[in-house]
């Protein structure tokens, strides 16, 4: 690859806490894109570096390639900034009880959401979006079929893919058709409830869309990434991110109220998804996701509301996020 594709970047050190007086950087380079191609000079048009995978230090947190530790509110910080400045198009084909709460987030990060599900069109739609995320909270053979169209569609165009199994576990068509999804699409993260996630790999109880069954978690996002390959993010009061040569992350951002309003893990899939446009590795962007998400979250509960009240400020705290700051990110080491 050529050397004058990549770019290395001070960014670098003050997100890993490096040397900054080393001569030759010992991370891997993040070669650009062709998108950069032809922007005007000094424009924020996507990461100027990869941030390699985090290693496993001593500690609790995972390090940098300079041995620092990671910071991941910097790195949730230029994310939404790298989002906003370039307003990525998210495809989401998602369970009608949710559609607008889920559009309405995407445009709160900074993204550019649209919901076709029309397989007549569906194809074309995912070939102009940079990332697609699948929800089969109200499905139909004729949903599935769609979603397999947009899925082949991103896939071609190098497209993220995140895929929610709601309800994977209630009925043998919703974990059929999850099960089909995993096998017939690159799927690039996995995220869903611990009774969702077990029963793709054979254990999980559900009642409904809800998880009822005493699964733990890690286990559970381990067993799938395993056997599907892909990064897996178990959701719960605690949240689980397992991906491939990548130590399991914790996030431990949220509140209860979000277990009182219908979708708030349909909107921690369309968070993941919007992410997945800012950066390279799929699960440290889906633990971002998660607790940038998480962290709007318990600023919306502050002063105890109702959950209606509650799901307004969340939107209004997700919207806030990039003048307000994204301090209190709590991921660790699993």
């Amino acid at each position: 690859m050529p050397a004058e594709g990549c770019a290395w970047s001070a960014e670098h050190d003050r997100i890993f806490g490096g040397d900054q007086g080393r001569t030759r950087p010992t991370g891997r380079l993040h070669f650009l894109s062709p998108a950069h191609e032809g922007a005007p000079i000094g424009a924020r048009v996507g990461p100027a570096f990869l941030i390699s995978r985090p290693q496993v230090g001593n500690g609790d947190s995972p390090v940098g390639p300079y041995g620092g530790a990671v910071n991941y509110e910097v790195m949730a910080a230029d994310s939404l900034a790298r989002i906003a400045a370039a307003t990525p198009l998210v495809h989401h084909i998602t369970s009608v009880v949710v559609a607008n709460d889920v559009a309405n987030l995407t445009l709160a990060f900074g993204a550019s959401p649209v919901m076709a599900v029309a397989p007549e069109e569906v194809a074309e739609m995912a070939g102009l979006a940079s990332a697609l995320v699948l929800n089969i909270g109200t499905i139909s053979a004729v949903t599935i079929d769609a979603m397999l169209l947009a899925g082949r569609a991103a896939a071609e165009r190098g497209s993220p893919i995140v895929l929610d199994p709601v309800g994977a576990g209630a009925t043998r068509f919703r974990t059929v058709s999850a099960l089909r999804l995993l096998a017939e699409l690159p799927v690039t993260v996995l995220r869903g409830n611990r009774g969702e996630i077990g029963a793709l790999v054979g254990g999980g109880k559900m009642r409904g869309v809800d998880a009822v069954g005493d699964e733990d978690p890690r286990t559970v996002a381990e067993a799938a990434a395993a056997r599907f390959g892909v990064v897996v993010a178990v959701t719960g009061a605690v949240d689980v991110v397992v991906g491939k040569d990548i130590a399991p992350l914790e996030v431990r951002n949220g509140h209860p109220l979000l277990g009182r309003i219908t979708g708030s893990g349909c909107m921690a899939t369309a968070a993941i998804g919007i992410f997945l446009t800012a950066g390279e590795d799929a699960a440290t962007q889906a633990a971002l996701a998660l607790a940038t998400y998480g962290r709007a979250a318990e600023r919306a509960a502050a002063g105890e509301p109702g959950p209606g009240t509650f799901r307004a400020r969340l939107l209004d705290e997700v919207a806030a996020l990039r003048q307000a700051g994204v301090g209190g990110l709590q991921i660790a080491l699993a």
